[in-house]
């Protein structure tokens, strides 16, 4: 796993010791296996952002906290130049940009995610997390899948679902895509 992934579990890991709670009641809490979030905390586990988001707000923290070790502090409004934003590594085909990473109490989490093509016909790795999604492609063309159905979307088009779901996205056509992803909670 990347460095930054290692830091992210650092970070969880001392929230859970400054909040003094065990393992078992986090996870219990984030409704996770025991053993899934333990791998989480070890650094060695892909973690899912919308887990992430949910972490956030279980110990009270803003997301940017988690990802960055620095608290938002933005108000009013906040404004993130192209490819300016607090960048998440999810295994190696995603990337997550945080585009609100510096406003401080968000009622939801905007993300540009670019996926890389993988280059073969596997089965679409899923996660899942309370709330719901918004996605809108913005270049190529993905695959999602929601539970058990299938959606092509191409440039321009969008989905909204509830999260809750097991979801997943693949790019297509050989060719990496990118939309905007905002998650509400």
């Amino acid at each position: 796993m990347s460095e930054q992934v290692r830091l992210i579990a650092a970070r969880i890991k001392e929230l859970r010791q400054i909040n003094g709670l065990s393992d078992e009641k986090c996870a219990s809490a984030l409704n996770v296996s025991l053993e899934t979030y333990r791998m989480y905390e070890s650094g060695n586990y892909d973690i899912p952002v919308g887990f992430l988001y949910e972490l956030s707000k279980f110990f009270g923290v803003e997301l940017t906290e988690l990802l960055t070790g620095d608290a938002p502090k933005l108000h009013s409004f906040s404004v993130v130049r192209k490819d300016k934003g607090v960048r998440v590594q999810r295994r190696s085909q995603y990337e997550y940009e945080s585009l609100a990473f510096n406003f401080a109490h968000k009622k939801a989490e905007p993300f540009m995610v670019t996926v890389q093509p993988d280059g073969n016909d596997s089965e679409i790795p899923t996660n899942s997390h309370p709330g719901q999604e918004f996605n809108y492609v913005v270049e190529g063309s993905v695959k999602v899948m929601i539970g058990r159905h299938e959606i092509i979307l191409n440039e321009g088009d969008s989905i909204y679902f509830d999260s809750s779901q097991p979801h997943g996205m693949k790019a297509l056509d050989g060719k990496k895509a990118r939309f905007i992803a905002i998650i509400i909670a």
